[in-house]
This record gives C-alpha cells, sequence and structure tokens, in this order.
C-alpha cells in the first residue's frame, strides 16, 4: 500500500505539470493574487477532489440531486467570488453571515478554502491509471478507505505544485510596490481573471485549451503510472491479477459482451454477437478526458474510411466525475466532436469492468469472430492501430484513412468550427447576436485556427444566415475543408487569394467538400456568398 500511495503522489505531480492544469491556472493566480491564503485553497481542492472522486456519484444520487450539480454549484461559487472582488460592497454583504463567530470581523479574501473546494469540482486532469482505479472502484461500490487514502495521495501530488504557483502569485502581488499601491485594481483584476476562467470552464473551452497543446507529460506518466510495480500494486488495490486487461492477442480470448449499458447515443442497442463478420472496435474514453479527446480525428477518420468495409468502432463512454453521468451532457459531447459512430453509456463500469479496463483511452480490436485480437491504451500507435484494422478487415481492403497517417493524423489539424453564436470559438471580432449586421474583415492577419466575418448577415445559435456581399475568412490547417450548408445559392472558395471553385448549394443542409488538398497544410482560405445561404459549422480532415 506504501508503494502505491508513493506511485499515485508522483502520478499527480505529473498531472500538475501536464497541460491539463492549464485551465484552472488563472483561478490559482487570480486567487493568490486578491490576497486569499494558498494553503486554505490547497486544502479544499485536495478536500473536494478526493471526497468526490470516491463518493460524489453515491452522495448525489442519495441525495436526489443531478449528477452534475456538485461541477455546476462549483461554477456558480466561482462566478460569486468573482463578484466579491470586483464589487466590494458584495463582499462585505458575503461577510454579514460569519459575524456571530466574533467581535473580528472575518476578512472574505484572508479564507480561500471554499474557492479551492470549488476548483476541486471544475478540476480535471489527465486521467491515467492510478485515477481510473480509483473511479471505477468507485463507480462500482468498491471504493473503499484503501481507495480514498489512495485518491488522497494523488490529490496532494497534483496539489504541491499548485501550491507553489499560488503562493508565487501572492508574494510577487506583496513585493511588487505597483500592485501593493493599487491594492484595489489588483483584487479587481483578480476578479476578472476569476470571471473569465468560470466563463471558460462553463463554455467548454477549457477542454479545447488543454486538448490544443500536446501532451507533453505524456512519456513520464506512463514511466510512473504503467510500470510493472504500478500494475502490481492497482491490481492488489482492485484485488485482481496483474496481467493485462485482455489476453495477449495470441491467446485470441473472445471479447465480453457489452453489459450495463444505461444507453445509446447514435445507435439502436448492440451486442458483439450480433456484431459477428465485423470488425469492431472498442474505444473506452470520457469526455472530459483530454487524452481521449486527443484521439478523435484518428478515430472519427478510421470510421469514414472502413466503416463499408466492414469495422464498426464503439465508444464506450464510462465516466470519470459525476457530472459525465448525465446521458445528455454525453450527447452535447458527442455533437461537439462530430462523433458519427455507436457510443454506449457504460455508467456502473459494467463493460469496463468486463474488459478489466485500466486506462481512458483504451482501445480493443475485436475480428471478425469475436475475438481480441489487438489492444492499445493512451494516444499514439495510430500507424500500428491501422495497420491492425486493416490486417483483420481483410487484403482486399488495400486503401487507408483518407490517404493515410501521415496525410491526416500525425498533424494537428484545426478543430471543428461552428457559426452559430452559441458554440462559436476563435472569432476575429465582435459578434451581434440574432441580429442582421454589417461585419468587416480585421485588418491584421488572422492567426492559425481563427475565423472572420465580413459584410451584411445575421448569426443566429446555431447558424449563420447570409445577406448582402457576405465573406467568410479562416486561416486553416488541414487536408480537407468541409462546411455544413443549406439554402438555395453559390458559394466562391479562395485559396491564399486564388479562386478554387463555385459550390452549388441546394437543398436541406448537409456537408459539403470546400476544398481537397492532399498532404496537410495551412492556408487562408475565403468563402463569399450569396444571399439566402446557412452555414452551420466547418470541419477538417
Amino acid at each position: 500500500m506504501v508503494v502505491l500511495l508513493g506511485i499515485a503522489f508522483l502520478a499527480g505531480v505529473i498531472t500538475a505539470l501536464s497541460p491539463c492544469v492549464l485551465p484552472v491556472l488563472p483561478i490559482l493566480l487570480a486567487g493568490g493574487a486578491s490576497g486569499r491564503r494558498p494553503y486554505g485553497i490547497i486544502l479544499g481542492l485536495v478536500g473536494s477532489f478526493s471526497v468526490f472522486t470516491v463518493v460524489g456519484a453515491s452522495l448525489l444520487n442519495w441525495l436526489g440531486l443531478p449528477q452534475d450539480a456538485l461541477r455546476n454549484l462549483a461554477i456558480v461559487l466561482l462566478f460569486m467570488f468573482a463578484a466579491t472582488l470586483l464589487v466590494p460592497p458584495l463582499a462585505r454583504l458575503a461577510e454579514r453571515p460569519l459575524l456571530f463567530l466574533g467581535r473580528r470581523r472575518p476578512r472574505a479574501e484572508s479564507n480561500g478554502f471554499v474557492l479551492g473546494m470549488s476548483l476541486g469540482l471544475v478540476f480535471v486532469p489527465c486521467a491515467g491509471p492510478v485515477l481510473g482505479a480509483v473511479t471505477a472502484l468507485s463507480a462500482t461500490g468498491g471504493g473503499g478507505l484503501e481507495t480514498f487514502i489512495v485518491a488522497l495521495a494523488y490529490s496532494a501530488g497534483h496539489a504541491l505544485p499548485m501550491l507553489a504557483i499560488a503562493v508565487g502569485s501572492r508574494r510577487l502581488t506583496h513585493a511588487i510596490g505597483v500592485l501593493r499601491r493599487h491594492a484595489e485594481g489588483t483584487r479587481r483584476a483578480a476578479g476578472a481573471l476569476l470571471a473569465a476562467s468560470a466563463l471558460a470552464i462553463t463554455l467548454g473551452v477549457d477542454q479545447r485549451l488543454a486538448t490544443a497543446v500536446p501532451g507533453y507529460t505524456q512519456a513520464l506518466q506512463d514511466k510512473i503510472e504503467r510500470s510493472s510495480t504500478a500494475r502490481r500494486e492497482l491490481a492488489k488495490l482492485r484485488r485482481v491479477g496483474s496481467g493485462p486487461p485482455v489476453a495477449a492477442a495470441a491467446e485470441m480470448r473472445l471479447a465480453p459482451e457489452f453489459q450495463g449499458i444505461v444507453g445509446w447515443i447514435n445507435s439502436e442497442p448492440l451486442s458483439l454477437k450480433a456484431l459477428r463478420g465485423r470488425v469492431v472496435l472498442v474505444d473506452f474514453w470520457t469526455y472530459s478526458c483530454i487524452n481521449c479527446l486527443r484521439t478523435f480525428p484518428h478515430l472519427k477518420a478510421w470510421d469514414r474510411a472502413y466503416r463499408d468495409d466492414g469495422l464498426t468502432i464503439v465508444g464506450v463512454h464510462s465516466p470519470e466525475f459525476a457530472f459525465e453521468r448525465v446521458p445528455d451532457n454525453v450527447r452535447t459531447a458527442v455533437r461537439k466532436q462530430g462523433i458519427r459512430y455507436p457510443v454506449a453509456l457504460d455508467n456502473d463500469f459494467a463493460t469496463w469492468t468486463a474488459y478489466a479496463n485500466e486506462y481512458w483511452p483504451a482501445k480493443y480490436l475485436i475480428d471478425r469472430t469475436g475475438r481480441v485480437r489487438y489492444f492499445h491504451f493512451g494516444e499514439g500507435a495510430y500507424d500500428e492501430t491501422e495497420e491492425q484494422i486493416r490486417r483483420y478487415l481483410g487484403p482486399e481492403v488495400t486503401g487507408d484513412a483518407d490517404g493515410g497517417e501521415e496525410r491526416e493524423l500525425t498533424a494537428r489539424i484545426t478543430p471543428e468550427s461552428y457559426l452559430g453564436y452559441e458554440r462559436i470559438a476563435r472569432f476575429a471580432g465582435r459578434l451581434a447576436p440574432g441580429l442582421d449586421a454589417s461585419y468587416r474583415f480585421p485588418k491584421r492577419p488572422l492567426i492559425p485556427d481563427e475565423l472572420a466575418l465580413d459584410g451584411r448577415m445575421r448569426v443566429e445559435p446555431e447558424r449563420l444566415v447570409t445577406g448582402q456581399r457576405a465573406r467568410i475568412r479562416l486561416r486553416f490547417t488541414a487536408g480537407e475543408v468541409h462546411l455544413v450548408l443549406g439554402g438555395k445559392g453559390e458559394v466562391e472558395t479562395f485559396l491564399d487569394g486564388r479562386r478554387q471553385k463555385t459550390v452549388d448549394v441546394r437543398g436541406e443542409p448537409r456537408l459539403y467538400t470546400l476544398l481537397e488538398l492532399g498532404p496537410v497544410r495551412e492556408g487562408l482560405l475565403e468563402l463569399r456568398f450569396s444571399r439566402g445561404i446557412s452555414a452551420y459549422a466547418f470541419t477538417f480532415g
């Protein structure tokens, strides 16, 4: 047990150094700069993360509350903290319930514990085997004292670097004379930063930020959490054998059937028995897992390339946190990610347990006879996985995913880009939601993945509708560019200022291919629309 606690602690330290911590850094900086005690912030974070990771789902069920209630409450508290920093009278109002505790007036800025508790409920770490084991045990009723202690060790590990950041922010604020002399302005700046961070978490911008940054700690995480020692200790915690989650490919073990699935997305209920004769790729994931999100371009490309050749991808969504157990939240994530293959909701970890799985993401390749032939954990090995897919599809399948891994998948491509105001991102300019308005391209060059509007148009919740001289510019990185369009009219496409083709738009909204460039490259796309066309979302390959 002592060895496992050490591994869990180191895993937590690595998590705090990974891209997953980026979305909460502004909150730590704002908390320290506004005078809140860093030790209180970190104590609250460790406590809430440990407790609610282990017992959160059970507690919410017992109270009859929605599974995302705690996360939503935490976001509300973050906005309230921001408001008390931006508007001092609100801070004094918040102190009044505490005045009965003594003659000394409590100072709201001196206690960071509640802020830390809120932070612990919105912090979504990169999930490795340690956190996977804790979450799975908790979901299946095995989250006892040992599980809680492991979670606490993991939390303490990721809290230490965060404590250093919060302490450093506080000391820097006190050390710089300008900030000390303008304490009120510093507080308000911290409040604005805190509010912006809470808004980003609410809109899911934190996930996009962390996903865009390469997983530079992945190799170190693998070395610590996937060592033979870690596997042995985690097996003791789960009280199972220390072998691999499924038998080696040479043993051709029959794949466990889907079990305990509470719902399906993009499909009627499926079974491996009914899928006999097809090659099946089972992908365990959860929608807040950054490592999982980075694999989706590959999975979607394989689905497009090989579905007609006999491949079925089934995403098994096993939730890491309570709010991920809400089916509507998963449906929204599936829609945002553009996933079209079946997704099974494994809220009780029944299928996860049947596979003795340990990781997000984890892929199991099943041949046409229903036997597991290959598996891979974590990111990477995309060439190898695709080679195995083609191997078990059969020799008649000679193509590859949209022209090859190097063409589409090894390079970073622009993420899906929505044009309705509810989900638009990386927009250069200011929107007039729901109004007929005139837009102008910025005078500066667009940065990568940024889009801009020009001319007359109306931006609605899920689309924009073009008016006179409507144009869109987009700085993209991809080999293919597609756009969902509806209505009746024409769209002229230009690449780096050179005219490419005219797209004839007719009828109900569907996906139109604007550019097919071959290898992934960067370019400036400009679209010129006739009036009355509806544009919904760009996708890239």
